[in-house]
């Protein structure tokens, strides 16, 4: 799959900021959510919206250096394969001053019929709204 990156620009604020003075371990994991969220929000269609949802299944994250209160960061995430009712996608939050990379992370989400609650086989029209258009 050729996918196409959707980012998230953002500003550190106080309230992501730990007791080490750095921000939280947890702020990362809910960065990731929030760049899938607003992503599947951003690609998906009013109808697909109504008829699925995702929940997530597994996170890893690795932490690769710090981010700071009032730091600007970018939350970059990519689809990488769809597979019977799961999503591959892939996280990286950067530091665009100097292209550092603060954490990246492999999440594993599960498509949800929104009716019943149930597990979904990923409809073979969906990759066409995560690739990248070839010209």
């Amino acid at each position: 799959m050729n996918a196409k990156t959707f980012k998230l620009n953002i500003t550190v604020p106080p309230e992501a900021i730990d007791n080490l003075g750095h921000v939280n371990n947890v702020i990362y994991l809910q960065w990731v959510q929030d760049v899938a969220e607003a992503h599947w929000q951003h690609n998906s269609t009013d109808e697909m919206l109504q008829i699925y949802a995702w929940v997530a299944l597994e996170h890893t994250i690795k932490y690769h250096a710090p981010a700071f209160e009032g730091e600007q960061i970018t939350i970059e995430t990519w689809i990488e394969k769809f597979e019977g009712v799961r999503s591959f996608r892939r996280t990286r939050i950067y530091r665009p001053a100097d292209q550092k990379v603060l954490a990246t992370a492999i999440t594993n989400w599960c498509l949800l019929n929104m009716e019943t609650r149930k597990p979904l086989r990923v409809p073979e029209g969906f990759a066409a709204y995560y690739e990248e258009v070839n010209q």
